[in-house]
């Protein structure tokens, strides 16, 4: 796309004659993008995006689609737009309100017990939770999806 530029000049204070001047269109870059909207919680893979023209400014901050995938949206992402680091947050592997195992460690010993998540977490994430056998809210840790540890006295 050309753009005309319109210059007016004066010579020994007269108007001189308009003359319009070929501009170069305005620079861009190949950044990444949505391919489609992302919702909240949702999981990003390296399949949701594709590349774009935009303005330098424009892409300023886009993560690369390696660095999103696996992770989740923190909010709405709309198709089109660029995914920055403040866009994305680590997997939630226990969200609040689910049931949880709860497994107490000490040396080789293991003992397991239900628990309820009073608070979202990710791996190695601090979390609340309240134990279904005694009814006490305990600080413990995620280790994976479902399962929270607390370290043996």
């Amino acid at each position: 796309m050309a753009l005309l530029l319109s210059i007016a000049l004066a010579v020994a204070g007269a108007p001189a004659p308009a003359a319009a001047l070929p501009a170069p269109p305005p620079a861009t870059v190949q950044a990444p993008v949505l391919a489609r909207t992302i919702e909240k919680g949702e999981l990003m893979s390296a399949a949701d995006f594709e590349t774009a023209p935009l303005a330098p400014n424009a892409a300023r901050g886009a993560l690369p689609p390696a660095a999103a995938a696996g992770k989740e949206a923190a909010r709405r992402l709309m198709a089109g737009a660029i995914v920055k680091g403040t866009d994305i947050v680590m997997p939630r592997l226990v969200r609040r309100g689910e049931a949880v195992t709860i497994a107490v460690v000490s040396g080789g010993l293991t003992i397991t017990a239900p628990g309820r998540a009073l608070t979202d977490g990710g791996k190695g994430d601090a979390v609340r939770v309240v134990s279904l056998s005694t009814n006490r809210t305990l600080d413990a840790v995620v280790d994976q999806p479902g399962r929270v540890r607390i370290a043996g006295q």
